[in-house]
């Protein structure tokens, strides 16, 4: 029995070492490579579009961020879909400069039904203006000085749908919300750029993106409506082979969830949202991969395919044979301390491999976010803790029922006032 369960745990850590070991490549590639950065010919003519329901305490920030871009005014407007919302958003955005059309429809609700909604207004009744792409925006978002511009590089260099480097807001508010942060930050860095820098197609990570009007146009709208509508576009596009491109100089900063009733909510809607997008189209990616041999559609499987269950597996395996060792006196001197060593094993291993994946995106990142020293050394330790949390609620997405629901925003505050204290 004690062969038994070490031959079990060393496949399940053979396993997840192939299946993932690519990630550590990408991270060796952007250690050692330089960004992509092309430099653009033409300023060409966008729309930015932003999607907000009830987010009257920060909107006006992000569309000052973006009024206040070193772009002409006459090639960037921003639109605002006001969806089913049940306070000032649509007056506060249009005292800030915004187009704004107001969208009220219960059965239908989600973000995706809200782009939809807004690029069809666009092309209805702005198609004249010419847009040639649109900037994808959640109301609580800042951009950096520099977004457009370094967009249009990228954009003009080809890339029909391009994501942008993900900063947060108030990265030192809690370990919550610096769990969030470095994750993205780690996204960004050692999995977008990889990606970017090697010519594999990168993953469009909820917000702050491009897309090609034609594309939407010629999709006939925005046709992706899962709970998470963001990765569902992204395998759409690496199944069509369009290859979505990373842009390093643009940072957006968003804000995260710092109570751990919001995070858990969050974060079962996008494990959920994985599920549904696995369900639909893993089959498409392994097809696609065999047929045509494209490494991007690996990745996305690997991607959706949730990478807590590997360790959730051997803890679920090894706590089953401890209990049942418990019960058993005859096996218990050899058999319970190898369940218990091996659920040790499961967890250190996870532990440290995190860590390491904190503290090295700390290090290379320090200037990017702000807080104290002492904060960020502090949740280098509670960054993998934090992804342990999904373990739980990868459980529980799939028995229930999940249900788009709004995330309410509260750092109210300028891109001047986070760039100084980032500075």
């Amino acid at each position: 029995m004690e062969n038994f369960i070490n031959y079990f745990n060393w496949t399940i850590f053979v396993l997840f070492v192939v299946f993932y070991a690519y990630q550590a490549f990408y991270l060796i590639v952007a250690l050692l490579r330089k960004p992509v950065r092309h430099t653009a010919g033409k300023e060409h003519k966008y729309a930015a579009v932003i999607a907000a329901r009830n987010e009257s305490a920060v909107i006006r920030y992000l569309i000052d961020s973006i009024r206040g871009q070193d772009y002409p005014e006459d090639k960037l407007a921003v639109f605002v879909v006001a969806d089913n919302c049940t306070d000032d958003t649509a007056q506060v955005a249009r005292d800030a400069g915004a187009i704004v059309y107001e969208r009220f429809d219960t059965e239908h609700v989600g973000k995706g039904y809200a782009l939809d909604y807004i690029f069809r207004k666009i092309e209805e009744d702005h198609g004249h203006e010419g847009y040639e792409a649109y900037m994808v925006f959640d109301a609580d978002n800042l951009l950096a000085p520099g977004f457009v511009r370094a967009m249009n590089n990228e954009y003009d260099a080809g890339y029909k749908v391009l994501t942008s480097y993900r900063n947060t807001k108030n990265y030192g508010s809690n370990w919550i919300s610096a769990g969030y942060s470095l994750w993205y930050l780690r996204e960004s860095v050692y999995l977008n750029n990889s990606r970017m820098i090697l010519g594999t197609s990168c993953a469009i990570s909820g917000t702050g993106f491009l897309v090609d009007a034609e594309l939407i146009h010629s999709q006939g709208g925005w046709i992706h409506h899962l709970l998470t509508e963001d990765i569902e576009f992204s395998t759409d596009c690496i199944l069509h082979d369009i290859k979505i491109g990373y842009c390093a100089d643009a940072m957006v900063y968003d804000e995260q969830p710092v109570t751990f009733e919001q995070s858990w909510k969050q974060r079962l809607r996008w494990s959920k949202g994985f599920y549904q997008v696995f369900g639909h189209y893993s089959w498409g990616l392994l097809k696609n991969l065999c047929a045509k041999r494209r490494f991007a559609c690996y990745d996305m499987l690997m991607t959706l395919a949730p990478a807590v269950f590997v360790t959730l597996g051997s803890l679920l395996f090894n706590g089953g044979v401890a209990a049942w060792a418990l019960y058993d006196p005859r096996s218990m001197r050899e058999v319970l301390p190898a369940a218990l060593q091996a659920m040790g094993a499961a967890v250190m291993n996870g532990y440290l491999t995190l860590f390491v994946v904190g503290a090295l995106t700390t290090y290379t990142e320090w200037k990017k976010f702000s807080c104290s020293t002492l904060k960020k050394i502090v949740y280098m330790f509670t960054f993998p803790i934090f992804i342990f949390t999904y373990i739980p609620i990868s459980i529980v997405a799939l028995f229930k029922k999940v249900k788009w629901a709004p995330i309410k925003h509260q750092v109210a505050c300028s891109v001047d006032e986070v760039c100084r204290e980032n500075a």
